[in-house]
């Protein structure tokens, strides 16, 4: 990818808590007729799982990104390092059923080598192939307060994991 290296997982730097939950990320989701949709998340982590490094993602079946993801196979995490926070708060208050959300952004869409759309402004990309769903379960809380807290509606997320099989560092 022009403008990015390439680098492996473990080479990243920075905090992934901070990443995720104060920085932000886009999770860009390609459906699997081709089209795109993306969406700010807060709710998220990177790891290992079946000996494979992998990111997961939390997606409301609400959110419009959730019909990408489910019937496709690749997906981004896009993180901009503090910069950009007005249009990641854009792109998690509107939703593509809408309003072309990377349209009204200004955001460049870039595809990675595996195929899956991020974006040029990013500081960091994950391509991701996805390896696993599964929804979250109400009866299956420790914390009754986090469950009674975040899903007062019982509009559980469902989680995708997601194999990461690419990581792009702007130069």
């Amino acid at each position: 990818m022009n403008g990015y290296n390439r680098i492996t997982p473990e080479a990243v730097s920075g905090n992934a808590f901070n990443m995720i939950g104060n920085e932000w990320m886009l999770v860009t989701a390609t459906g699997a007729d081709g089209r795109v949709n993306t969406m700010t998340a807060s709710w998220g982590g990177v790891g290992v799982l079946w000996n494979k490094r992998v990111a997961f993602v939390f997606i409301r079946p609400q959110r419009y990104t959730f019909g990408f993801a489910e019937s496709g196979e690749r997906a981004t995490l896009s993180f901009f390092r503090g910069g950009y926070k007005k249009e990641l708060g854009y792109c998690g208050s509107r939703s593509g059923r809408d309003t072309d959300k990377i349209a009204d952004t200004g955001l460049t869409p870039v595809l990675t080598d595996e195929g899956a759309t991020g974006f040029s402004e990013a500081e960091l990309i994950m391509s991701c192939r996805k390896l696993y769903g599964q929804w979250l379960d109400g009866g299956a809380f420790f914390d009754e307060d986090a469950r009674a807290s975040s899903y007062p509606a019982e509009d559980y997320h469902k989680m995708f994991v997601y194999e990461i099989e690419g990581v792009y560092e702007r130069k």
